[in-house]
């Protein structure tokens, strides 16, 4: 350490004299400047040896050799230093740039200034993002397209797309590396998709370098869970709310930010089913759904779902998105390939399809009528079991093809629009007669479509998920609404007027969409081509099946009111609701029948119950007289 001491002392005493560029060195010396005598003594030997430039490297060098060996400083430990020093640099100067004032330049020299290529230190400039936009020509139809009979799409509407922004869409890209970037989270915009209502911009993570404890550069990977947490940092910066992220798109290594257009354009049904997507998909059960947010036709086969479920807040577009599945169905089917059976306890939402050929009976409003469409969906069913059985039949199709043209039996279609008012009006029977046709049904041809817009866990019981793989979620107003019906946040996002999220039956990923459009005149000019080429028998409206059904169950309940009545000595709507097993309108319907009959007296008000007017023995007695009474009435209407 002494050694080391004294050779830098001398060695910097020679340094001094030499960098004092004196013109006499000896008299700067008598004044005890520079380095003194011994400065001057060891800076003029080797200057004069071998001249000032080498002289001045050799002081120097061993000047540092000396506090090397004073200080058992290391070779490693100088390239380390180094190291550290240069990195320092770098983040002074980047630093620097981020406070200075932004010049705009363009996106390509931008990306080469603030992001790296995330593969390789050093590699070709980033090319710009690819840009596509929404397909405006559509293919056109080929004759053989359609089958023979069915309707022309010149009765659907075509939309008219609304123009692109290319400028726009370069500037939100700008925009997200920059704001990205200012929150350490350096990122490149690979790829630009834009759609009906939302435009995703495909975000590639970058690197993020550090230095070490050891002074090494370490490269680190962005995260997703970085870019997820930024969602509403990217929402102030781009004065668009909500976006969404979807981490990681689906088939890509791309994190996928999701920004609503400034113009949101209409997606109808026939430029959907014009595509080649829709025309390709050979099943008679084939619907539109909609458009992606790149643009491209989204289909679906409702026989491989096989049910669907539908939900979402008022007026975020349930009603319309069910229009559009009957519509394009009922355009793909003749009246003897399809049934429609149609529940909408709202009247008003699918009375427009009243008069179609493919409807049985009439668009039901009535709750206590709809439990019974349930009872008769359900007897549907056990009899085309029957009937596969007796074939050797495994499915519909299969059944089909092996019986005559006579004996073929349709596909059968359950709409509900509004499946909470029938859960609040009878929850036990209406999951239990769901559920056993959601379980059983595929393989008899028999598909249903409810749709809700109260997805609550009373509603949406954890019974009818399981039956419902296929489902859809319009806009919802909480994160607990959309968990109920997607089992996953991101609903509560969405924009409402026919944006959503669909899962698929055979994948958990949710697909967001903008749903089909189709108005009242176009559902209208539908309904009368196939009025106007339907048999007459089909247009004479006759007793719906489950009408009949109903009137024997009525003749049961009756029956069996009267035998509780005459056993309990109590007569009330709540009485026969808990023994029977009915709703109110029901119960209340029975009590005026007993009154009729002269087994009760009339109501008392208070809510007490009313009086019983024959006794136990005379229980027989008064079912005769019912027996002979209704008997008389038939007669009298014969």
């Amino acid at each position: 350490m002494v050694v080391g001491l004294e050779a830098a002392l001398l060695a910097g005493l020679g340094l001094l004299h030499l960098l004092a560029f004196s013109e006499d060195p000896l008299r700067l010396a008598e004044r005890g400047g520079g380095g003194g005598y011994i400065g001057w003594a060891i800076s003029g030997l080797l200057i004069g040896a071998l001249g000032w430039p080498i002289a001045l490297v050799l002081l120097a060098a061993a000047a540092g050799f000396g506090l090397a060996v004073a200080f058992h400083i290391s070779w490693a430990d100088v390239r380390r230093a180094w190291t550290a020093l240069a990195a320092t640099a770098r983040s002074l100067s980047l630093y620097r740039r981020r406070l200075a004032p932004p010049t705009r330049p363009p996106i390509e020299e931008r990306k080469k200034a603030v992001v790296k290529p995330p593969a390789k230190r050093a590699g070709p400039a980033p090319t710009p993002p690819r840009i596509r936009a929404m397909p405006e020509e559509k293919p056109k139809l080929r004759a053989r397209a359609r089958r023979r009979g069915l309707p022309p799409l010149d009765l659907l509407d075509r939309a008219s797309p609304v123009a692109f922004s290319e400028a726009e869409a370069r500037r939100r890209a700008e925009i997200i590396e920059e704001t990205l970037a200012s929150f350490g989270v350096p990122v490149r915009v690979v790829e630009i998709n834009q759609g009906p209502v939302v435009t995703q911009f495909g975000v590639e993570p970058g690197y993020i370098e550090k230095v070490g404890s050891d002074g090494h550069i370490r490269r680190r990977k962005v995260r997703v869970s970085q870019i997820s947490a930024l969602a509403n940092d990217l929402a102030l910066a781009l004065a668009a709310a909500p976006i969404r992220i979807e981490a990681p798109v689906p088939g890509k290594s791309v994190v996928g930010i999701e920004v609503p257009n400034t113009e949101i354009s209409l997606v109808s049904l026939r430029e959907v089913m014009e595509s080649p997507q829709f025309r390709k998909m050979r099943s008679r059960l084939k619907i539109a759904l909609g458009q992606g947010v790149a643009g491209q036709p989204v289909v679906a086969d409702l026989a491989t779902m096989p049910h669907l479920l539908i939900a979402g807040a008022t007026g975020s577009g349930k009603s319309v998105c069910i229009n559009s599945i009957v519509t394009c169905l009922v355009f793909n089917n003749a009246p003897e390939d399809l049934h429609l059976v149609m529940i909408d306890p709202k009247m008003v939402e699918l009375a427009k399809f009243n008069g179609l050929p493919h409807l049985i009976g009439r668009v039901e409003t009535d709750v206590e009528r709809i439990i019974g469409v349930l009872r008769w969906v359900t007897r549907e069913m056990d009899e085309r079991y029957k009937r596969l059985s007796q074939a050797g039949a495994r499915n519909l199709d299969d059944y089909n093809r092996k019986v005559g043209p006579d004996e073929r039996l349709p596909y059968i279609v359950v709409a509900i629009d509004e499946l909470a008012d029938l859960m609040l009006a009878a929850p036990d029977e209406v999951e239990r007669l769901v559920c056993r046709i959601a379980q059983m049904a595929r393989a008899t041809g028999i598909h249903l479509i409810l749709a809700t817009q109260r997805p609550s866990v009373d509603v949406v019981t954890g019974l009818i998920k399981a039956n419902f793989p296929a489902r859809i979620s319009f806009a919802v107003t909480s994160q607990v609404d959309s968990r109920v019906i997607l089992d996953s946040a991101g609903a509560e996002t969405l924009l409402g007027a026919g944006d959503m999220l669909y899962m698929a039956p055979d994948s958990s990923k949710l697909v967001r969409l903008r749903g089909c459009f189709v108005s009242d005149e176009e559902i209208k000019r539908v309904v009368q081509f196939w009025r106007e080429r339907a048999a007459p028998e089909r247009l004479v409206e006759e007793m719906a099946p489950w009408e009949e059904m109903e009137e024997a169950e009525e003749d049961e309940l009756l029956k069996e009111a009267i035998e509780l009545v005459k056993r309990h000595r109590r007569a009330s709507a709540s009485f026969l609701q808990r023994r029977l097993r009915i709703g109110y309108p029901r119960a209340a319907r029975l009590l005026d029948q007993l009154e009729e009959r002269g087994i009760v007296g009339p109501a008392e008000g208070g809510g007490r119950s009313r009086k019983v007017l024959v006794g136990p023995n005379e229980l027989e007695e008064t079912e005769e007289s019912v027996t002979i009474r209704r008997g008389g009435e038939r007669g009298q209407e014969g």
